[in-house]
Order: structure tokens, then sequence, then C-alpha cells
């Protein structure tokens, strides 16, 4: 009887062991959840939240790729000045480098770049701190055709993937300096995380948009200037675009410098 009581007693205390590890596994996972639900929203829904110190006092952005694939440099310096100018952030503004092993394939659809995201991302918004993600890849958007390509896409409202494999072919092909394409890329695709042009239908100006390509600006010199994400616009240019007035005073409306 003793021996039954005790083998009872010690099934009882291995269940309740294993009990409290699955919810405190269970529980992990649900606030896990709950801070990558803030960078898995619409497009443009965070433009307020990275341009103003409202709600968020610093900012991280994730530099993702695989070896052979980081961006130069200078469009990292750049970048950041280029973020100084714009954002609000008293607590300031981190860089964080991820180095993966490639992925398999050539070609990736969003979805496909979305599943990797989820899988390798590290930094996520949190506290006083927005986190945003941007992927370097060794792969072209399965959307490519030998007459249009795809430079970079804003995707959720803290992603971007820019297609660094076709910045370097674009680069070779037409002679042009590469920090130029990758500078004008990444700002252009950050300018859609800003809320750039009109996302959400929300633009100060009733004239802004241009109606034949839908969030992009009408301003040719400007750095949302739909041509300026197309491979022909980097023909003999020698310099990066800006934003033109209207899209500075869109993103002083929403908290911005």
């Amino acid at each position: 009887m003793k021996i039954l009581k005790l083998n009872y007693l010690f099934i009882l205390f291995s269940l309740l062991i294993l009990f409290s590890c699955a919810s405190d596994d269970d529980s992990v996972s649900e606030i896990e959840d709950t801070i990558r639900q803030e960078n898995l929203k619409e497009l443009g829904l965070s433009a307020s939240d990275l341009l103003s110190e409202a709600t968020y006092k610093s900012l991280t952005v994730e530099l993702m790729y695989s070896s052979g694939y980081r961006p130069t440099q200078q469009t990292l310096d750049d970048f950041r000045i280029f973020l100084e100018e714009r954002v609000n952030k008293p607590n300031g503004i981190i860089f964080i480098e991820t180095i993966i092993d490639r992925p398999p394939g050539g070609s990736y659809t969003i979805s496909e770049i979305k599943d990797i995201e989820a899988e390798k991302r590290t930094q996520y918004t949190e506290g006083n701190d927005i986190a945003v993600f941007i992927y370097f890849t060794h792969a072209k958007a399965s959307t490519d055709t030998q007459s249009s390509v795809t430079l970079g896409t804003a995707y959720y409202n803290t992603s971007i993937v820019i297609y660094q494999q076709t910045l370097n072919d674009v680069s070779t092909s037409q002679n042009s300096d590469l920090y130029i394409l990758e500078e004008t890329t990444l700002q252009h695709e950050f300018g859609h995380l800003f809320g750039l042009v009109n996302i959400l239908a929300d633009d100060i100006h009733s004239d802004h948009e241009d109606n034949a390509h839908l969030k992009h600006c009408i301003i040719q010199d400007c750095l949302m200037y739909y041509k300026s994400n197309t491979r022909s616009y980097f023909r003999n240019r020698l310099s990066v675009p800006i934003f033109d007035p209207l899209c500075i005073e869109d993103l002083q409306a929403k908290g911005g410098k």
C-alpha cells in the first residue's frame, strides 16, 4: 500500500510539474504573440508612431542580410542621417545588424518574405521603443520580368524588403553607383512606412497623390515620385532624391520634423 501511495504521489507531482511547465510556455508564447502583433499591422498605420515622440521615444532598426548582401556603409551612414532629419526620437536611433544563413530559393513572393521575417526577425516594438525590420535579400521578387523588376517593397507597418541582388545587377548593367540605388530604394520604401503618399487616404493635401501611380507623389524630383523606384530612373543619376515640400508637410502633420 505504501508503494502504491508513493507511486500515486509521484505521478500526481509529475503531472503538476508538466502542467505548470506547459502553462508557463503558453504564457510566454502568448506574450510573444502580443508583442509581435504590433509589427503585423497594415502599411501606414504606424506612421505617426515612427515620426513622433508621443508614444515611442526611440527607434530600433533591424538590418537583416546574408553574407555578401550587406548594403554599403555609406548607405547605412546616410540612412541614419535621413532618419535623424525626420523622426522625433529623443532616446535615439539604434541599428542592429542580423546576419542569417542564406535561405533557399532564388525568388520570393511577399508571402514568402513574411514567412522569413516571422522566423528570423529578432527586434519587435516594445515599451517606449518602436522597431522596424529591413531585409536585404539575395533573391529577386517573384513578379520580376525581363522588362520590369522590383527594387524594394514596404509591406507591414514596420517591414521592408530590399532586393539587394537586383540592385547589384542594375548597378552593374547600367554602370550606376550602388549606394545611390540602395539609398534611394531604402529611403523611398521608408517613406511608405511614414504613410507617403496618401497610404491611408489621410493626406493633408488634396492634389499631392499621383492618380496615375497611386501612393506616389506628383512632383518629379521627389523621393516619392513613382519612377524613383524603377530601373530606368537610375541611368546617369548622380544623387539621391529628397522629399519635396508637400511630403515634408505631411510628415510634420504626423509628428515628424
